[in-house]
């Protein structure tokens, strides 16, 4: 089954109903596709020209109810092969750790002077952040602004700790936070459609994020975790998998 990503009255371009006809031809009689097959379906359509090539992603209708607290879904993977995202790390850390987090691959490193900056500014000039939990007393006074782009560090996710090196390394490495939305749905980047990614490789991805899904799964829920899941590239139909 092919999903809808915008209304039915917009006007498609001649590309995206290009890739519509090719997932079409792929799926023949069928309307899910196993992942491998997906996989490779979405490399060979048409895609944006982008430097660093289209995105892929990997969405999933989860069996939860989200208003329920003991149902929701918040946790992290490290992807065998990155995102292929370059991803700019922040460290709030003491002083006598900030050369410690410049090794271990931080962007951006500071305490008390990069709060109040980010404070003043209010701007969020990276794409995560870690915390040692001495600096965790002094956040409260940018929270909102943290929390509104995603990036407030959060023990649960693997964000705040004692060994900031070791949480700087698994971003670096691959390590992508997902939480399902008030739909209970999920979102995750798994790779690109570039020279760095072959379809093995993004199928690998994908089998690391299920892995961790299977292990996030709340107690409460007692059948299966995934109701329905799709792939899909930037701003390309989704082709739903099995």
């Amino acid at each position: 089954m092919i999903t809808q990503t915008t209304t039915p009255t917009k006007r498609r371009s001649k590309k995206y109903k290009a890739n519509v006809a090719k997932i079409k031809e792929a799926l023949g009689e069928k309307e899910i596709l196993t992942l491998d097959e997906a996989i490779s379906v979405l490399f060979e359509l048409d895609q944006p020209n982008y430097k660093d090539g289209a995105m892929v992603e990997f969405h999933a209708k989860l069996n939860i109810n989200p208003t329920k607290s003991d149902q929701l879904i918040r946790a992290s993977v490290v992807l065998p092969h990155g995102t292929g995202k370059k991803v700019t790390v922040v460290a709030f850390v003491p002083p006598e750790l900030e050369e410690e987090a410049k090794k271990a691959g931080a962007d951006i490193v500071g305490s008390d002077e990069l709060i109040e900056e980010i404070k003043k500014t209010g701007n969020i000039n990276f794409d995560k952040a870690v915390a040692h939990p001495e600096m965790m007393k002094k956040l409260p006074s940018i929270a909102r602004i943290l929390g509104t782009a995603g990036v407030m560090p959060n023990p649960k996710t693997g964000t705040v700790g004692e060994n900031v090196a070791d949480m700087i390394k698994l971003i670096k490495a691959g390590k992508v936070d997902f939480k399902n939305d008030k739909t209970a749905n999920i979102h995750v980047p798994v790779g690109k459609i570039n020279k760095d990614f072959d379809a093995g490789k993004i199928v690998e991805n994908i089998n690391a994020l299920l892995e961790a899904l299977d292990k996030a799964k709340p107690e409460s829920v007692k059948k299966a975790l995934i109701l329905r899941g799709y792939v899909s590239t930037t701003n390309s139909p989704s082709i739903r998998v099995k």
